[in-house]
């Protein structure tokens, strides 16, 4: 009976660790299609690949200061913002977003100063405005800035930035500029005594959950995530942590040294995170500087770690789901369709979610005074 006993107990550790090891793989995805190389190839330097309900793709070239339009079938582009300083005109731009009704906003940096517009899908210009200040670069991959407008999200109804500067995560702005609420506390760096190097470490994407509230990714130093409810109130904070980066982290300094900018000197700060997004349902997708994906549920639990590949593995600089729940993903233009059983159903889901058209109201919380 012991012998039986203990041969089960063996027969069980072993079970749980093959179980473990089949968990701790990441998963290869496919791409399933990409954007047809007579049409990629007039755009130089791809960071945004979105879609509208309605069909209608969008491709932000931030090399070519220009915003175009993709048909629903790929067959086509052409221009829909151009190159200029003027408004109307983008120049310098860091960061682009689509709204399901095919509105989006652009950020770029005219003479220094942060600026967000918005077009309609047609490229008329409806609306915009300056923030206070002059851009500082604080997290930067390959000379594109991933803080301040760089971290550009939007809602439909508003523009969500992370802007530590102003003692919170997230900053909320209305259409018009106003700033309709901050939330989100700072995390404790240990480098408190360092203001730019504690900003800096706490710079991230927002990102809005399609099931209410938001998330906050934070992009650089040792990589973490919070869930806010829809009023701003912290519901979870959760370490991401996984083999795939262990060597990432272990290579984090704790040090950072300083490079001479028009701004003076400051911290060369480099990203962990590279990107963000969440599908439909409600799941978190964290892209790293190193190729791998991981997805988190609404709980914040990880469910499933990822390569994506296309001509060969994709580190992606953006990721967006369009229609019917398909992942679009920069550099590449390419397309995934995410398995369903794997992470929830994401597919499905993220079809349903496109299909209403709606976005869920942000709720104003603590109003901002003007300063």
């Amino acid at each position: 009976m012991w012998r039986r006993a203990s041969a089960l107990r063996t027969l069980c550790a072993f079970v749980l660790f093959a179980a473990t090891l089949r968990a701790i793989k990441p998963d290869v995805l496919q791409s399933v299609h990409a954007v047809p190389a007579h049409v990629a190839g007039r755009f130089r330097e791809v960071a945004g690949f979105q879609q509208s309900a309605f069909g209608q793709y969008f491709v932000f070239d931030r090399r070519g200061h220009t915003v175009y339009g993709l048909d629903e079938q790929q067959s086509s582009s052409w221009e829909i913002v151009q190159i200029g300083a003027e408004a109307g005109r983008i120049i310098d731009p860091t960061a682009f977003a689509v709204g399901a009704d095919g509105t989006f906003v652009v950020a770029d940096v005219p003479n220094r100063r942060e600026r967000i517009q918005i077009f309609t899908a047609a490229g008329l210009r409806v609306g915009g405005f300056l923030l206070h200040g002059t851009a500082r670069n604080r997290v930067v991959l390959a000379n594109n800035v991933l803080n301040g407008i760089g971290s550009l999200q939007y809602t439909g109804t508003s523009i969500l930035l992370s802007q530590p500067e102003t003692g919170a995560l997230v900053a909320e702005y209305t259409l018009q500029g106003g700033v309709n609420r901050l939330f989100g506390s700072l995390r404790p760096t240990g480098h408190e005594s360092d203001p730019e190097v504690h900003l800096a470490l706490n710079s991230g994407v927002p990102l809005v959950d399609p099931s209410g509230g938001f998330f906050f990714v934070f992009q650089a130093g040792e990589p973490a995530f919070r869930k806010y409810d829809r009023d701003g109130r912290l519901v979870f904070e959760r370490r991401v942590t996984g083999v795939e980066i262990d060597p990432l982290i272990a290579r984090l300094p704790t040090t950072w040294p300083k490079r001479k900018t028009s701004e003076g000197e400051m911290p060369l700060v480099t990203p962990t995170v590279r990107t963000a997004a969440v599908d439909a349902a409600g799941r978190l997708w964290i892209s790293f500087v190193v190729p791998y994906t991981y997805v988190y549920d609404s709980d914040g639990d990880k469910v499933r770690a990822l390569q994506l590949r296309g001509a060969g593995i994709v580190a992606p600089s953006s990721l967006f789901f369009g229609k019917q729940g398909r992942l679009l993903v920069t550099p590449g233009l390419y397309e995934f369709i995410v398995e369903t059983g794997k992470a929830g159903r994401a597919g499905q889901a993220g079809q349903a979610g496109w299909e209403s058209h709606s976005i869920l109201p942000i709720l104003p919380v603590h109003p901002i005074p003007p300063p």
